[in-house]
């Protein structure tokens, strides 16, 4: 039985986990329209997690997953954490307002976080996914027990062998293209960067695990396409970014309608690890100040902090807004309604 059947799912689409975005209202009407929805709940606590899980098990008995973010735990460096709070105070006093004192780790990985295992343990949801990394063998095994089908985001062979080998179910193919964090391993590390139709075929041909495409696929052709390479589906996320039911913000959703959508960038300033993001205030001055980002999630610190007050000012130019290089493409529509277009272009001649 393949992934597709064993869910249940009428299409082999799945709705990115998108920290930020993707809302219980987006993930239960991506699955009450027959694909795959998701909530990302890296950026919450344990109680945070449950209550977004019990809100989409509550609009829906479909099949939903849970992401969850699997970094190594931050190595602070107090000289560079203090060098970047410093140069941003003349944009945080442009705005009227004052830097933090000090950057924070403000989350923590799943990989040391037993609270969040017994939340997924105990509401047990189809699919959970991890994003940077792989949790230890005893997390992955509990939740297996507890019946959940794994998927882990992999941007080369030698990571999507790892998942193999640690019991995952199915990779994410992730492909440069794609919107948001990259999913690497060691984000310091070399990172071969490539596409999601090169990748996908690579791993389908080689890491023995079914393959989920992801990365600039925005239309039912792109799903097609990524079937063809022999993905089982189809990942999209900035596709939905548009949609009603996502938690965009106003100027997120007036930049990816205008001209920032042709332009993303791969950026370490908002967050502290590489991410693509519609170009934007914030991407420009990261490429501009010519120094390195303090490890993720600290930088996110103030990168949020910075964009707060920077809104509060009624300036939006300095928010994630994570978008994939198939931006352009994207279609203001409720979700169902999207799910329903992809399926008819998937189905197209």
């Amino acid at each position: 039985m393949s992934l597709i059947e064993s869910l249940g799912l009428a299409h082999p689409i799945i709705q990115a986990p998108m920290a930020g975005v993707s809302t219980p209202d987006m993930a239960a009407a991506v699955s009450n329209a027959g694909a795959l929805g998701s909530i990302a709940v890296g950026a919450t606590d344990a109680e945070g997690a449950r209550a977004m899980i019990e809100a989409v098990q509550a609009r829906t008995n479909r099949p939903f997953n849970v992401n969850l973010f699997t970094h190594d735990p931050a190595q602070r460096d107090a000289h560079r954490e203090r060098a970047w709070l410093e140069a941003l105070t003349p944009l945080f006093h442009r705005y009227d307002a004052d830097p933090p004192a000090r950057l924070r780790e403000i989350y923590r990985s799943f990989v040391e976080d037993d609270a969040m295992l017994a939340v997924l343990v105990d509401r047990a949801p189809a699919v959970v996914s991890f994003h940077f990394g792989l949790p230890d063998g005893g997390r992955i095994a509990a939740l297996k027990q507890a019946g959940c089908l794994l998927i882990a985001t992999a941007t080369c062979l030698d990571e999507a062998c790892q998942a193999r080998e640690a019991g995952i179910d199915a990779v994410v193919a992730q492909g440069d293209e794609a919107g948001g964090h990259r999913g690497i391993f060691d984000p310091d590390g070399p990172d071969e960067r490539l596409d999601c139709l090169a990748l996908t075929r690579l791993l389908v041909a080689q890491a023995g695990l079914p393959v989920i495409a992801a990365g600039g696929i925005m239309d039912g052709a792109g799903v097609r396409a990524a079937l063809d390479a022999g993905a089982v589906a189809a990942q999209l996320g900035t596709a939905f970014i548009a949609c009603p039911e996502s938690s965009a913000d106003t100027a997120y959703r007036a930049a990816l309608a205008g001209p920032a959508a042709h332009h993303t960038v791969m950026t370490r300033a908002i967050s502290g690890r590489p991410a693509r993001c519609l170009a934007n205030h914030f991407t420009r001055w990261g490429e501009d100040c010519g120094l390195e980002a303090p490890a993720y999630p600290v930088a996110y610190d103030a990168g949020k902090a910075l964009n707060a007050a920077a809104k509060a000012q009624g300036e939006g130019g300095f928010g994630a807004q994570w978008a994939g290089r198939g931006a352009p493409l994207a279609r203001a529509m409720p979700v169902a309604d999207l799910v329903a277009a992809l399926a008819a272009e998937l189905a197209a001649p």
